[in-house]
């Protein structure tokens, strides 16, 4: 079963993190839309934070997995928010699992294949010695000679824990994640068009979601918009919590 914080009462609000990302990520925004009347759940998907660890990565048994936790908390017409990767797999469980969706908000992601882009990261975070590693800042340290970009490394950081007194892990499962890089832009056409009202939100930076992709997504959500955070990269969410807040209460309201 995925791990979870549900913050508030009101209609089910499901988050989905990031590649490499986990759901106190999104705790901020959560609290906020916790206090608009909404149960929001932040969910840890498999081989991140604290759920289960599993050598398999594939969209279908990620959304299996949502579809899994709706049922074992009796959740019904809610409403799913995928970021980057977790937009993906809420795509996929739209395509599988729709019956179960009131709205649905994809960030930063299209219906599309993208090549794979990681391996600077998966190599920065293989490189860590944690013998060497007394503190978060050792860590930052060792990982900055690899990973110069600031923002990266406290995204990253955030899945630093101690095993125990004397040594320091990563939340995330490195080996299975790291060896499943390669699946994580992959895109298979979905069988149907998904009815459901859609709300696709892109960085005006980030490059993810092009002009000409929004035919991509017309074509796979029959009501869906696409908004943009002019002054925004990948990690949209974080850059501009505020417009990103109120476009996603505008296409709740």
């Amino acid at each position: 079963m995925l791990h979870s914080i549900i913050l508030g009462e009101g209609q089910p609000f499901l988050i989905l993190h990031g590649f490499l990302g986990m759901a106190d990520n999104w705790k901020t925004l959560g609290r906020q839309w916790s206090e608009n009347g909404y149960q929001v759940h932040l969910i840890d998907q498999r081989n991140h934070g604290r759920s289960l660890h599993s050598n398999d990565f594939n969209y279908e048994i990620m959304a299996q997995d949502v579809k899994d936790y709706c049922d074992k908390h009796n959740l019904q017409d809610i409403i799913l928010l995928g970021h980057s990767m977790g937009g993906k797999v809420a795509m996929k469980f739209a395509e599988l699992h729709e019956s179960y969706l009131n709205k649905i908000i994809i960030t930063d992601i299209a219906p599309k294949e993208y090549a794979p882009h990681h391996s600077d990261i998966i190599n920065g975070l293989r490189s860590l010695n944690f013998d060497l590693i007394k503190s978060r800042s050792d860590a930052d340290e060792m990982l900055g000679k690899v990973i110069p970009d600031f923002g990266t490394r406290q995204f990253l950081l955030k899945s630093l824990y101690r095993v125990d007194k004397n040594r320091y892990g990563w939340r995330f499962n490195l080996e299975v994640l790291g060896a499943a890089q390669n699946k994580v832009g992959i895109h298979q056409p979905l069988s149907n068009t998904i009815k459901t009202p859609a709300l696709f939100i892109r960085g005006g930076r980030s490059g993810y979601i092009l002009d000409s992709d929004k035919m991509l997504i017309d074509h796979a959500f029959a009501k869906a918009e696409l908004k943009t955070i002019s002054d925004a990269g990948h990690w949209l969410h974080a850059e501009k919590p505020q417009e990103f807040f109120t476009f996603v209460m505008e296409f709740l309201k």
